[in-house]
């Protein structure tokens, strides 16, 4: 029997929308599936990795958890940048510049280390998501920059996918059984 809950947790749905858009995405950038890929990515950013987690950050609001309004808007928002940045560019009707790409990529690795330093208090498998997506971004936005790390983003980004993804299926089969059958770990830091 299900645990018995009031409200559904948005939680593992913007966690499974972002880990499945990131692997994809990731899998272009390591060079494990063609760059000709990425217009696949398109709509899995808009529909998925966007809408989805955007939708889960509003419901996390209702919830009152701050951090993952937070999270779940703001990257909802980040693959909404990203589709409509391939959209624009593909289309000849924006022009982009990959040095202003790598400094928003920075920015974003910026923003994602501080939501790194909440999840000491939440538990090791969000800590671990967020470590590897600051990597991730750092990377990526070092490699627009010409440092040659964008491949290297890439991989890392496979495994912070993946490690969403495992988040996300903890919280549903834990869910489910109604006990921890999946493992997230307790918080890093505790009082």
């Amino acid at each position: 029997m299900p645990a018995n809950t009031d409200t559904a947790n948005p939680g593992p749905l913007g966690l499974v929308a972002f880990g499945l858009t990131t692997v994809l995405l990731s899998l272009v950038n390591g060079g494990i599936l063609p760059s000709a890929g990425e217009p696949v990515v398109l709509p899995l950013a808009l529909a998925f990795g966007g809408t989805c987690q955007f939708f889960a950050g509003l419901l996390e609001y209702r919830e009152g958890n701050t951090f993952g309004y937070t999270a779940f808007c703001s990257y909802g928002a980040f693959w909404w940048w990203f589709g409509l940045l391939v959209l624009f560019a593909g289309n000849g009707w924006l022009s982009v510049n990959a040095t202003a790409v790598g400094a928003a990529l920075l920015l974003w690795g910026l923003f994602t280390a501080y939501m790194w330093v909440a999840t000491f208090k939440l538990n090791w498998a969000l800590w671990s998501v967020f470590l590897t997506l600051t990597i991730t971004f750092l990377l990526l936005g070092f490699g627009d920059l010409g440092f040659g790390t964008a491949t290297i983003g890439g991989y890392v980004g496979v495994l912070t996918g993946l490690l969403a993804m495992y988040a996300s299926f903890a919280e549903v089969v834990n869910w489910a059984w109604d006990r921890t059958v999946v493992p997230i770990g307790g918080a890093p830091l505790s009082d």
